[in-house]
């Protein structure tokens, strides 16, 4: 019992000390002189596959038989701004 009291003291240290870690310095992008943030250059990643994704699937058959085009789409958009976010921060 006396375990378990001291595991759920140690909780909310061990938990701020995850949300803490993640306030370093935020990944910039600079352009023109002017840095802009990642996130933002990886949401048009993702709009742009969105976009292109739509292109190819929408002339083919494939494309008229998806049942929720809008989801489908979106969740390709997101697909590619994540894979783009976790390129940008592995490299």
């Amino acid at each position: 019992m006396q375990q378990l009291r001291r595991a759920l003291a140690l909780l909310p240290t061990l938990a701020s000390a995850g949300v803490l870690g993640g306030c370093a310095a935020a990944p910039s992008i600079p352009i023109a002189g002017a840095y802009f943030p990642a996130w933002l250059v990886c949401s048009l990643i993702g709009v742009l596959g969105a976009i292109v994704a739509r292109m190819v699937l929408g002339g083919t058959v494939l494309g008229h038989a998806l049942p929720l085009q809008l989801l489908v789409y979106l969740s390709v958009g997101v697909v590619c701004a994540a894979l783009a976010w976790a390129g940008w921060v592995v490299l």
